[in-house]
């Protein structure tokens, strides 16, 4: 019998979208199998559910909660991890930097939709 893939607790935390740091001992401790990582996806413990749900949650969830990018993140200034009320206080504020960055976000993807569109064509 094959032995199981395994996984180490930052991998998995990655996987899962999530902190490990907010993630529960016994879960930073162990390794990870495919089968229990393939478990966690499928049905969500309470406390997973609950970190997806309020946070704090990773860079790119943050980003992509604001509709900005990575880096538009990092120009931002917003150095540590937002809880879900503190991206939905961002929102309601709605600053100069946001909507700034959210218009630099809107360009590059038109201007990736443009070039895929020119790429299309030529083949």
């Amino acid at each position: 019998m094959p032995k199981p893939q395994t996984m180490k607790p930052q991998t998995a935390a990655k996987k899962l979208g999530v902190l490990l740091a907010e993630t529960p001992a016994e879960f930073q401790e162990g390794v990870v199998s495919r089968d229990e990582l393939n478990a966690l996806q499928a049905e969500p413990p309470e406390w997973l559910a609950t970190l997806r749900r309020n946070g704090p949650h990773t860079r790119q969830e943050t980003a992509r909660r604001l509709g900005i990018s990575n880096s538009g993140l990092t120009r931002s200034g917003i150095g540590e991890h937002l809880t879900t009320d503190e991206i939905k206080a961002v929102l309601d504020e709605m600053p100069d930097w946001l909507v700034a960055e959210r218009d630099i976000l809107a360009q590059v993807r038109a201007e990736e939709a443009r070039l895929k569109a020119r790429d299309a064509e030529r083949a």
